[in-house]
């Protein structure tokens, strides 16, 4: 089996457009959560979200005219948090007559999206009789692959284009997929990640659950509470975040900055039992599933010194405290430190797995953690734990080992195991 590294990093967030903006974000523990005049306006009960600001200028100086018109929010978040990876990794973006790529492919995920095209044209459109005024762009704008699909075209990707969809752990499944094939030699480099547009047709069904925060409506940056005693459900957000992947053997020809190496990964699927539903995860399939993402990377629990912890800020945050400290056979007295981006971004969904793990990798490569803020006030089943949670954030020189995973609807799980990169 081959060795895969991370190679560049791109990201779209609530709280900063681009790597070096965002990781100041980290660093300095500042929110994305802003008030949504569209969800008052539309009589949602939250009324604050995660939405990255900017973007349209950040495309309009990307990309010609005629291509942004075929680019929905998704597809713009997607392509500049690929054209940063790519490029960051040392790569040109390749002219329109350039050959294709063969040794290169993406897996950029998704939740939801295409959803502000289908909501915002294809539906109003069509029910006004108006299907021609559509246009001839509709349909790569809303099929689920349009984000990978523009992004082969833009990078000239010649090996496996696709886009996974696994809800919450969607992000953290593409690069998992992507690591699985570099291994397996099928591929030299991949960009994988997600992506979620920011749209309140996304988040109306989830606030019809009752499952988005309503309590800070005036306090939007106070909203996100991952493990706190007064959280009131997670924040909707937005953005992309994406990772190059490439074999080390890759990487050393082309001389390439490394910025961390993906020592193994694992996913599964609880099947509904067990305490799983199509809104709760299996406790022991997400124990299984960290175990199974050690066992991958031939270390044990022990030998972990942080999680970047999937924890929305609802009801299911003391139930995957007590996952990790089995999946990782750390009690609380011994237990990791662990954070939370959530409480920075809020939950992006399809895109979460991929901000988050740019967030992972910046932290092990900078030797830092970034703080878990909103909660000061631990929640009781959690307090046993609550020495290993980063209120202030800071640097970590011993930060050599991180584990990132996503827990999804459908009851389905993804963990990848980081490596900090020595040179």
């Amino acid at each position: 089996m081959r060795r895969v590294v991370v190679t560049g990093l791109g990201v779209i967030a609530p709280n900063g457009n681009g790597v070096r903006e965002f990781e100041m974000a980290l660093r300095k523990g500042r929110s994305g959560i802003r008030f949504q005049q569209v969800m008052a306006d539309a009589k949602f009960g939250c009324h604050v979200a995660g939405t990255p600001v900017g973007v349209d200028e950040l495309a309009a100086a990307t990309f010609g005219e005629d291509e942004l018109m075929a680019m929905n929010m998704s597809h713009r978040y997607a392509s500049l948090a690929s054209i940063e990876a790519w490029t960051s990794a040392g790569l040109e973006v390749p002219g329109p007559d350039s050959d294709t790529d063969w040794d290169s492919g993406a897996i950029l995920g998704t939740g939801i999206g295409g959803m502000d095209t289908t909501a915002e044209k294809v539906v109003p459109l069509t029910n006004q009789k108006k299907v021609r005024r559509l246009g001839s762009t509709a349909v790569e704008q809303v099929m689920a692959s349009g984000i990978s699909a523009r992004v082969s075209g833009q990078l000239a990707l010649g090996n496996q284009v696709t886009t996974n969809s696994s809800a919450c752990s969607t992000g953290t499944e593409a690069i998992s997929m992507g690591y699985e094939r570099i291994r397996l030699g099928l591929a030299e480099r991949m960009l994988c990640g997600g992506a979620e547009a920011a749209s309140h047709y996304i988040w109306a069904g989830f606030d019809s659950m009752r499952v988005l925060s309503r309590k800070y409506n005036d306090e939007p940056e106070k909203a996100s509470r991952p493990m706190s005693a007064s959280a009131a459900g997670f924040v909707p957000g937005s953005g992309a975040g994406v990772v190059l992947l490439e074999s080390l053997e890759s990487a050393e020809a082309r001389g390439a900055e490394v910025f961390a190496e993906i020592l193994g990964s694992a996913v599964n699927c609880g099947g509904h039992r067990g305490g799983g539903s199509m809104t709760a995860p299996n406790p022991e399939s997400v124990r299984r599933c960290i175990r199974a993402a050690l066992a991958d990377s031939k270390i044990d629990g022990s030998q972990v010194d942080a999680i970047n912890g999937h924890l929305t800020a609802t009801g299911a945050d003391p139930k995957e405290m007590a996952s990790w400290s089995r999946g990782l056979s750390r009690a609380p007295d011994d237990f990791p430190m662990i954070t939370a981006t959530k409480s920075l971004i809020g939950h992006a969904l399809g895109a979460a797995g991929g901000i988050e793990s740019v967030a992972s990798i910046l932290m092990l490569k900078g030797g830092f953690l970034q703080p878990a803020i909103n909660c000061e006030d631990v929640h009781p089943e959690i307090q046993p734990f609550a020495a290993s949670i980063p209120h202030q954030g800071g640097e970590m020189s011993n930060l050599e080992i991180l584990v990132k995973a996503g827990f999804g609807f459908g009851d389905v799980n993804a963990c990848l195991i980081l490596k900090k990169w020595h040179d």
